[in-house]
C-alpha cells in the first residue's frame, strides 16, 4: 500500500493517477471539500480517502504501508496563520517521519524552493548549507524548519525511515491545479487572460536593473515531478534532500510568449504593478542545481518550457477533459 497525503491536490492527484496506471494500491489522505477537488480523482478513484483528522487513528491500526508520499501542506506563500502552518507543515510531517521510522515504511516529503528565499545564498540542495538559507514567507520558513529537523535527526543518529527523500519543488505547472485559487500556476492564469482576448499581464520588476518580464523562475512540468517520485519508489536505496526543477531558469516573458503561442494568440503582454503584499516576498530568480539528483542516478530528461506549456494548454486547458 502507498499512502499519499494531499492526494486529491495538484501534485498528489497526478502522482495518484500514475500509481493507479501501475496497478499500485494508493490510499489518499486529503479533504475533498466543496471546491471540486474530487474531480482531480474522478478518472482514477482511490480505494480509500482518509480525512487528515482521521490519519492518526488510521496509522494506529498499523496498516501495511510500504511508502508514504507526504505532499499535503499549507502551501500558500501568503499564509499568515503561523500556528496552523506549523502544525501542518512541521508537526504532522515529523509525526509521519517517526511513524515511518518505527514501522519500516519509506518516506518522501515535499519541501520547496521557497526555502531559498531571495536566492542570495544560492540554490544548492546540500544539507550542509541549510542554515544559510533565509526564507521570505511563513510557508517557506515551515518547509525549511522541517528540512532542518530532518538534518538534525540524521546527524544525531536518531531512527529514520529505511528510505527518505525531501524534494524541493520549484515552480510546478500542469493539470489538476484548478482548485488552488490565488496559488494557481502562472501558466493557467496567463492562459485564461489570453483566451479571453486580453494581453498576458506580468508584474513589473521590483528590482533595480532588472527589466520588466526578465524575472526568471525554474518552471517544471508536473509529469516530470511525478517521474522523479516514481523513480524513488523503484529505488529504495536512494535517500537525500534533492532539488526538483529543470535546472534552467526561464523568464516570465518566455512563459507568456509560450502560452500565447500554444493558445494560438498573438504575443501581447502588458506589465502591471506588483501587489504591495508581495513586496519583499517575491522571488525574482530561482534555478535548481540538479547535481545531487543526477549523482544519485536520475537520468530522466526534463520537459522544455515551450513543450510543457503546449501540452498543458492544448491537451488539457483547451480539451473537453482537462483533468489528468
Amino acid at each position: 500500500m502507498i499512502l499519499v497525503t494531499g492526494g486529491a491536490g495538484f501534485i498528489g492527484s497526478n502522482l495518484h493517477a500514475a500509481l493507479v496506471r501501475r496497478g499500485t494500491e494508493a490510499v489518499v489522505v486529503d479533504r475533498l471539500g466543496g471546491d471540486g477537488k474530487w474531480r482531480n480523482l474522478a478518472s482514477h478513484p482511490p480505494t480509500e480517502v482518509i480525512s487528515p483528522d482521521a490519519l492518526d487513528a488510521f496509522l494506529a491500526t498499523r496498516p501495511p504501508v510500504e511508502m508514504v508520499f507526504h505532499l499535503g501542506a499549507i502551501s500558500e506563500t501568503t499564509a499568515t496563520d503561523g500556528d496552523l502552518a506549523w502544525r501542518t507543515n512541521v508537526a504532522l510531517s515529523w509525526r509521519l517521519w517517526q511513524w515511518c521510522a518505527a514501522m519500516g515504511a519509506r518516506f518522501v516529503y515535499a519541501s520547496s524552493a521557497s526555502t531559498y528565499g531571495n536566492g542570495t545564498s544560492g540554490f544548492d540542495d546540500d544539507p550542509a548549507l541549510l542554515r544559510a538559507l533565509r526564507p521570505l514567507n511563513l510557508y517557506g520558513w515551515t518547509k525549511h524548519a522541517f528540512d532542518l529537523r530532518v538534518a538534525a535527526a540524521l546527524a544525531a543518529g536518531e531512527a529514520a525511515p529505511p528510505q527518505w527523500a525531501g524534494l524541493k519543488f520549484f515552480n510546478v505547472y500542469g493539470p489538476n491545479e484548478y482548485h488552488k485559487g490565488r496559488m494557481i500556476s502562472v501558466v493557467k492564469v496567463k492562459h485564461d487572460e489570453v483566451s479571453a482576448g486580453q494581453p498576458a499581464r506580468l508584474f513589473r520588476s521590483d528590482r533595480a536593473g532588472l527589466a520588466d518580464g526578465a524575472q526568471r523562475r525554474d518552471f517544471i512540468w508536473v509529469g516530470d515531478v511525478v517521474d522523479v517520485m516514481l523513480w524513488l519508489l523503484d529505488r529504495p536505496a536512494v535517500s537525500g534532500l534533492f532539488n526538483l526543477g529543470t535546472g534552467t531558469a526561464r523568464s516570465y516573458l518566455d512563459l507568456a510568449h509560450a502560452v500565447c503561442d500554444a493558445a494560438g494568440r498573438s504575443r501581447a503582454v502588458e506589465f502591471i504593478d506588483m501587489p504591495a503584499a508581495l513586496y519583499g516576498q517575491y522571488q525574482s530568480f530561482t534555478e535548481a542545481r540538479m547535481d545531487r539528483l543526477r549523482a544519485a542516478g536520475y537520468a530522466g530528461q526534463f520537459t522544455p518550457l515551450e513543450e510543457g506549456v503546449r501540452r498543458y494548454v492544448q491537451e488539457y486547458l483547451q480539451a473537453p477533459e482537462r483533468y489528468a
